[in-house]
């Protein structure tokens, strides 16, 4: 059978089914940065050893991730194999590739940490594994910062320190922001965390927003309010739709960037030698300085209609050799225990501020709260982060003052809850 492997820029998620011709095998894939050209690279390898498998690569917008293939799954269709940041509340859509890939155990001791945070509570299945984990964190552009004579806050600096810094660098440099945050209920819930929020309830639900919540948002809206915190990127998209803040950042619009690891390898590619830039872990609240970790996994649809031939490429995949040789194009830190543990990565970039960079997310992962721990596993965490970023933005646009926010942001949350208890 004549294999085909394609990439196609842009696709309706609506028209990707779940291939039905045997020997057929199609992959929703969306990237951050180069890591779809990776992927390609290496299926065309696969491809030449399995002529019989035919792989289909379809890049699509992280929106389509998001928005269009739950309804797919939903609906018993989607692709045969999806990479997904959405692990836990989609977990009951995912395959048990056990019965279909070689060696289980194999699996297990190299991705098994991270099972929990994608398979359906109570359960021992494989469902697929994690293409990279990523930890949320900030940058600074070393360059002006030091043009304006301003020192960058070090260990231990709070957010307040940060931003205060980042300030006087706009006011120096005549910036238009002094720092921003991606537009992501996900990106704000490890600043929430440091300052002491505890978002699960004792019956495992999300908790109303508690005053530490409450004060890193009213702060985050004062911050947008006066300027300092870019309101654009929060205020020019609708409802929980994602933004991230990275081209603001690349430009030199700002001093101050908080987003996460995977952000990386598009900040060396764009930025080049435009300017110095370095990671800085995250800044400090009451309770500590967490990021939150994550990650995107590939992961297999129940609905395919060749399991045998996904199992084969998911084998290919999560092979020692290829989860290397993609951590070491990408820039991504590992997930795979064996590529961890053997601590021989040589990351394929001449940018010391990439490399710099990528060790400074991996000693943040000490700094990490058992609170910021627990939330990939936690299934209510995107109805937590879709609750919070409408509201926050409204009151960022001046539609409603802060304080009103909190009870709307609750009874957003628990009518997501409800739903997603409904299956809905």
């Amino acid at each position: 059978m004549q294999k085909i492997l394609s990439i196609a820029a842009t696709a309706s998620a609506l028209a990707i089914a779940a291939s039905a011709q045997a020997g057929d095998v199609r992959i929703m894939w969306y990237s951050d940065g180069i890591e779809g050209e990776v992927m390609q690279d290496l299926l065309d390898r696969f491809s030449e050893q399995n002529p019989d498998i035919n792989v289909t690569l379809d890049n699509v917008a992280y929106q389509v991730i998001q928005e269009q293939l739950p309804i797919q799954l939903a609906a018993g269709e989607g692709p045969d194999i999806a990479r997904v940041t959405n692990l836990k509340e989609q977990a009951d859509h995912w395959l048990d590739l056990t019965p279909y890939i070689e060696d289980p155990a194999y699996w297990n001791e190299n991705f098994g940490d991270q099972f929990d945070w994608m398979r359906p509570d109570d359960t021992e299945i494989i469902p697929g594994f994690m293409t990279q984990l990523t930890l949320v964190g900030g940058f600074a552009n070393k360059t002006l910062f030091e043009q304006a004579g301003v020192e960058m806050p070090g260990e231990g600096a709070t957010w307040e320190d940060w931003v205060n810094a980042s300030t006087e660098v706009q006011e120096s440099q005549q910036l238009p922001a002094a720092f921003v945050i991606d537009r992501s209920g996900h990106r704000i819930t490890g600043p929430m965390i440091s300052y002491g929020a505890q978002l699960k309830g004792e019956d495992g639900k999300p908790a109303p927003l508690d005053a530490a919540a409450q004060e890193f948002i009213t702060q985050l809206v004062g911050w947008t309010e006066s300027g300092q915190h870019m309101k654009d990127v929060w205020v020019s998209a609708a409802g929980t739709t994602y933004r991230a803040g990275a081209d603001e950042f690349i430009n030199a619009n700002i001093a101050f960037y908080y987003s996460g690891s995977w952000q990386v390898a598009n900040l060396t590619t764009k930025i080049g030698d435009g300017f110095d830039w370095v990671a800085t872990g995250s800044p400090c609240g009451a309770a500590g300085c967490s990021g939150l970790p994550g990650g995107a996994a590939l992961v297999a649809n129940k609905n395919t209609q060749n399991p045998e031939d996904v199992g084969k490429v998911m084998d290919y995949l999560a092979s020692t050799e290829v989860v290397k040789e993609f951590t070491e194009r990408t820039l991504f830190l590992p997930a795979h225990q064996g590529v961890i543990k053997a601590g021989d990565l040589d990351f394929q970039t001449d940018d010391a501020n990439a490399k710099a960079a990528l060790e400074v997310f991996v000693a943040a992962t000490g700094d990490l709260l058992p609170e910021a721990n627990a939330i990939p596993a936690w299934r209510y965490a995107n109805a937590v982060y879709g609750g919070m970023v409408s509201r926050i933005s409204q009151a960022m646009a001046g539609e409603m003052p802060v304080a009103d926010i909190f009870a709307r942001i609750d009874n957003d949350i628990a009518e997501q809850v409800a739903a997603a208890d409904a299956g809905q």
